[in-house]
């Protein structure tokens, strides 16, 4: 294990894992409680097209993902906020359509080919150059800015838009910043686990807190450290058995969720018996009270009532 910490191309992509591994569950919490899982995977085509005008245009393609990323987010909540029956249809259509795109562009480019498009589609720890060292850094600092530090107002955003309305919040601003957010993260991701999973290592840490812990900065926290878990070990998994980064990671993700799931079932039923128990004791108390004070009462209209004897 020490041997591969000896290769610079390993220093980097351990740690581009380990920024990943604790950004992007730091924003699916708040996309998997809007109920917009799927949003990475729609954000990942998107990116795709980016990453193809980077290598048409001679541009970083990271920087670029980030740009073409960030206006489909945007694009994606202005069809949310605006779209009506055919909404899904055009979110469909804007997926895809970003998926068709960066094979195109990317035929297109004198520098490019399907080949490319593979490492940053999977991932690749031998590709990230310290320029994206650069990027990943400074783009997960804001991604973890943005998440934690205004994370009241987006889980009161993501938990009801209309009380955060009605409670003076820019629920509007608040989402886009959330879009782009999102979309930063995907970026980030895209070298280490490949915008095509890039959506299971945004949801998966998440959903396997949530059977574990109660409260949103608990479920916060353990999916933060499940995701650095996940993303190291799958690094690491994929140096030894030569396979793609992304695949090990969201492999090892689902077999956490399952063993999570599995230990924290019987901690649930426990802790729902004690629930019960206290309801009934509850019930019970308040049910010693109401007879005590009926028969107080009793008592006393008995003693009204009685007639005094001489």
């Amino acid at each position: 294990m020490i041997e591969m910490l000896d290769y610079p191309f390993m220093q980097r992509a351990l740690l581009a894992a380990l920024l990943v591994g604790i950004a992007a569950p730091a924003v699916g919490i708040y996309l998997v409680q809007r109920r917009q899982a799927i949003m990475g995977d729609g954000i990942g085509h998107v990116a795709l097209t980016g990453v193809a005008l980077g290598f048409l245009l001679s541009a970083n393609p990271v920087w670029m993902a980030v740009l073409v990323s960030s206006l489909g987010a945007v694009t994606m909540e202005l069809i949310r906020w605006y779209g009506k029956a055919r909404g899904d249809v055009a979110l469909a259509m804007l997926f895809y359509g970003g998926m068709a795109g960066g094979v195109l562009i990317i035929n297109l480019s004198p520098n490019g080919s399907n080949a490319n498009l593979t490492t940053y589609l999977f991932g690749s720890i031998t590709t990230v150059s310290p320029e994206d060292i650069a990027a990943i850094v400074g783009l997960s600092v804001f991604v973890l800015l943005v998440a934690l530090g205004l994370r009241r107002q987006l889980f009161a955003v993501c938990q009801d838009e209309e009380f955060a309305r009605v409670t003076g919040l820019p629920v509007r601003l608040l989402n886009l910043l959330l879009a782009v957010t999102a979309a930063v993260t995907v970026t980030v991701a895209m070298r280490v686990v490949g915008l095509l999973l890039v959506s299971a290592l945004m949801v998966i840490p998440v959903a396997a807190a949530q059977q574990a812990t109660r409260g949103f900065a608990a479920t916060l926290g353990l999916a933060m450290g499940f995701g650095v878990a996940v993303t190291l070990s799958g690094t690491m998994t994929s140096y030894y058995a030569d396979v793609p980064p992304g695949a090990s990671i969201v492999v090892l993700a689902i077999a956490l969720f399952g063993l999570v799931t599995v230990l924290a079932a019987p901690l649930a039923r426990r802790r729902a018996s004690r629930d019960r128990g206290r309801t009934v004791a509850g019930g019970e108390s308040e049910g010693t009270l109401v007879a005590d004070g009926n028969e107080k009462a009793g008592d006393s209209r008995g003693q009204v009532d009685r007639p005094s004897r001489v």
